[in-house]
């Protein structure tokens, strides 16, 4: 079994910054994971799509609303993937999640929580105003 831990969550006024890290361990990744995600979900709302990173190469992908501001990276050695966010708003206030993929996908496919097989339980993101 695969096991995704983040960190890295808190409490910020709105213009700061956090870093999100999340950690990948278990047998069946003797591999690299084909991609590695964050999504976020906020109360009372469905689970949306952040940012994912593809692991062979550097391709990133965000969604609209952190483009310029969320950056997603990597550290194939320690099978980690980071998010830092800065100039957070109030309605980045949410559950991130971490995912990671165990097949190839499409670009089409990378933005779609049914793409991502493994999850983290999450940590709180809170921006306050």
């Amino acid at each position: 079994q695969v096991q995704l831990v983040e960190s890295g969550g808190g409490l910020v006024q709105a213009g700061g910054s956090l870093r999100l890290s999340c950690a990948a361990s278990g047998r069946t990744f003797s591999s690299y994971p084909y991609a590695m995600g964050w999504f976020r979900q906020a109360p009372g709302k469905e689970r949306e799509f952040v940012a994912t990173i593809r692991w062979g190469g550097s391709s990133t992908y965000y969604s609209d609303s952190v483009k310029g501001r969320f950056t997603i990276s990597r550290d194939n050695a320690k099978n980690t993937v980071y998010l830092q966010m800065n100039s957070l708003k109030p309605e980045d206030t949410a559950v991130y999640h971490c995912a990671a993929a165990s097949t190839y996908l499409s670009n089409s496919d990378l933005n779609a929580v049914r793409s991502y097989a493994y999850w983290g339980q999450g940590t709180q993101v809170t921006i306050s105003s």
